[in-house]
């Protein structure tokens, strides 16, 4: 299950990282996973800036994964500029996050989330989670096309 575009991972939890990344591999999802720490580095690596000057505008994520209990921007501030900016209005983010408050779900999908998904506790709930997000937004979803200019 891989592709050209890369996963955006938005989270600054070592442990949770590395959780899913495992599940990624485990459910061969093969997609290279870009991962940022705070919503700050996010923002650079969508709009191609800071320290991800460098990188090509042409790639963009085929999904983002984003926490919202983030360091220096939070998931929902981030949320709501990709939502406010013709480049990355449409990318689909899947709210990947701890937050169990009614507030946060409403927000994120009044903000545009496309999907919010609470990380489970045990490895196998999250791993089956991941598996079908995967199998969704990677597999079965079309993507849309770029616009020709």
């Amino acid at each position: 299950m891989a592709t050209n575009a890369p996963i955006l991972l938005i989270e600054d939890n070592k442990d949770d990282e590395a959780l899913t990344l495992r599940a990624l591999r485990k459910n061969n999802i093969l997609n290279d996973v870009v991962i940022v720490r705070d919503g700050a580095e996010a923002l650079d690596y969508l709009f191609v800036r800071g320290v991800h000057a460098g990188r090509d505008p042409e790639i963009l994520p085929q999904i983002v994964l984003l926490d919202l209990n983030l360091p220096k921007v939070s998931g929902l501030s981030v949320l709501r500029q990709l939502r406010a900016d013709e480049r990355t209005r449409l990318l689909p983010v899947v709210v990947l996050t701890s937050s169990k408050e009614d507030e946060d779900i409403i927000e994120s999908y009044e903000l545009g989330a496309n999907s919010y998904i609470r990380k489970p506790v045990e490895f196998a709930r999250f791993s089956e989670a991941v598996k079908t997000l995967g199998l969704y937004w990677l597999l079965l979803n079309e993507s849309m096309p770029r616009r020709r200019t």
